[in-house]
């Protein structure tokens, strides 16, 4: 969020950052009353404030059975249209088969749910500074929905990069993207740990010229497996 990088830059006053980033999210959840039908807005704020849960989870899949007993996708269709075209939320959905082009293989009933800004998804979940800052350990399973946030993040700035995810059986492979002639999979790790069981087990099965993995660790190039730190993951077109 603008205002918020600004003051930080001019104040560097994580408090005040997250003031802003909690107005910010009151005017969004007072846009749903004003511009949503009626009967629409529980459903919408009901769905809004689940995606941080939803994102926690070792299956990220969005589950709305998780957002309201006995709930299913129909009944959250129009809110779910309505904060995707607002550009509040971004739909990954995941893909049957690796092959080109993604949005063939599309699996229009298995998606994951992502906010638009990885600040928003912090304040909306009242996550202290110190705990990102500081490595705390209790902080350890939610640091991992908070880099693929990031991470999608900085594949939406490109702009014309097809998103999607892949999952089997015993295995979740965060993102796949679409560039050029190349299906290329992607395993976001929040430390320097470079285990990734998911990405060994994609590119085992399906021989992927290029394949990303984005930590903490530094750049490193292997036989077609690109490390690139998460600072500069914004920069993958260049760097594949």
């Amino acid at each position: 969020m603008p205002k918020a990088v600004l003051s930080f830059s001019e104040k560097q006053d994580y408090n005040l950052v997250i003031k802003i980033q909690k107005n910010i999210l009151d005017d969004y959840e007072g846009d749903f009353s004003k511009h949503i039908p009626p009967e629409q807005v529980e459903r919408t704020r009901l769905l809004w404030n689940a995606i941080p849960s939803q994102l926690v989870k070792e299956n990220k899949k969005c589950v709305y059975g998780k957002i309201k007993q006995g709930a299913r996708a129909k009944n959250f269709e129009i809110a779910l249209n309505w904060l995707i075209d607002s550009g509040l939320v971004h739909k990954v959905s995941r893909v049957t088969e690796p092959n080109m082009p993604l949005k063939a293989y599309e699996d229009v009933s298995a998606y994951k749910l992502f906010l638009l800004d990885v600040g928003l998804l912090g304040a909306m979940n009242d996550l202290d500074s110190r705990s990102l800052l500081e490595n705390d350990k209790l902080f350890n399973d939610y640091n991992g929905a908070v880099t693929e946030q990031y991470v999608l993040q900085e594949f939406k700035t490109l702009g014309d990069l097809p998103v999607f995810y892949w999952a089997s059986n015993r295995a979740e492979l965060d993102f796949l993207i679409q560039y050029k002639n190349n299906i290329i999979p992607v395993e976001a790790k929040a430390t320097v740990n470079l285990q990734a069981k998911s990405l060994k087990s994609f590119r085992q099965k399906y021989e992927p010229n290029i394949s990303i993995r984005t930590s903490l660790a530094d750049y490193e190039e292997n036989s077609g497996l690109f490390n690139i730190p998460l600072y500069d993951i914004e920069n993958v077109k260049e760097i594949i």
